[in-house]
């Protein structure tokens, strides 16, 4: 019998022998999303929300050849100011468990390892996608194939507005990977409530969702679903506003050489100046606004199951 390198905290034990609903949460927006101390900060704001929802929050990070399902206060703390984490994706998870290393979860693994814990609904800011100009770099995201394979909702405010989304939504298509909008007709970007691009789907309700991520498994159909969560109106900065400002950090991305792993942290970091730290008050206000949602979706899921 194959044993799996999860460790569980006490918290989400306790959850899981009682039945409660769970919500996933990835560990690179602490590692790799923010400056500490803001990312520890946010980290436990994102968690409270998912508590205050009725759901338990399981923070995922890779630590000491282990995937730990749920951070402790302590172990959160050491994970904000580690130096060297890795940020993994499906590729560089089973080495960095081999090696010993710790390691911040994407998207992409933390679908992963949320589905070996038995976790339904993932909570994230904004998923990979394809980044722009792919057509000659072949920069696509593993988030996006990892949508197509494992079983779990993935709640974000959309593809990040840095990324080409007509070709994300399209490649998201392709693989036949549900991309649901909650309450509203267009597809979110982030920081942004619409680009102008309508949704694939749209639905209101936390129940909807999940009766669709049910509706999957009983078909037999491989893949999770994408619900895409508008960043609240007041909390947002209109495409017209951080268009131009993406665009400016691109070039100067372009400009210093940056490539692969390393686009999209130094994408964040610049916007960041450049809207004198606008950009992360709004990355923390959708985070907790995803949070919110998934603890709906997973206690709905909960009640279904």
């Amino acid at each position: 019998m194959t044993v799996l390198p999860l460790r569980f905290s006490p918290e989400v034990a306790a959850a899981r022998e009682n039945g409660l609903a769970i919500v996933a949460l990835e560990s690179t927006i602490i590692s790799h999303g923010m400056p500490y101390p803001q990312n520890i900060q946010a980290a436990r704001a994102v968690e409270d929300a998912v508590r205050a929802g009725g759901a338990v929050p399981a923070t995922i990070a890779v630590m000491g050849g282990e995937i730990l399902i749920g951070l402790t206060d302590a172990q959160l703390a050491s994970f904000g100011q580690a130096q060297g984490v890795m940020k993994l994706s499906r590729a560089d998870l089973p080495a960095c468990l081999a090696l010993g290393k710790t390691g911040a979860t994407t998207v992409a693994a933390t679908m992963i390892c949320a589905h070996l814990a038995g976790i339904t609904t993932f909570a994230t800011g904004g998923i990979g996608g394809v980044h722009r100009g792919a057509e000659l770099s072949f920069d696509i995201s593993a988030d996006l194939l990892e949508l197509a394979q494992t079983p779990v909702t993935v709640v974000c405010a959309g593809a990040k507005a840095i990324l080409d989304i007509p070709k994300t939504l399209e490649v998201l298509e392709t693989h036949g990977v549900p991309v649901i909008t909650y309450g509203a007709d267009d597809f979110p970007a982030f920081w942004s409530r619409s680009i102008g691009i309508k949704s694939p789907l749209r639905m209101d309700s936390a129940a909807q969702i999940a009766a669709s991520a049910m509706m999957r498994a009983k078909l037999g159909m491989k893949g999770g679903q994408l619900v895409a969560n508008p960043i609240p109106p007041n909390d947002e900065i209109a495409y017209g506003e951080i268009g131009p400002i993406i665009e400016a950090a691109l070039k100067d991305a372009a400009t210093a050489g940056i490539a692969a792993k390393e686009v999209t942290p130094y994408l964040l970091d610049r916007i960041f100046a450049l809207t004198q730290g606008r950009s992360l008050q709004s990355n923390i206000a959708l985070v907790l606004n995803n949070a919110r949602l998934a603890a709906q979706i997973a206690q709905a899921m909960q009640q279904k199951a």
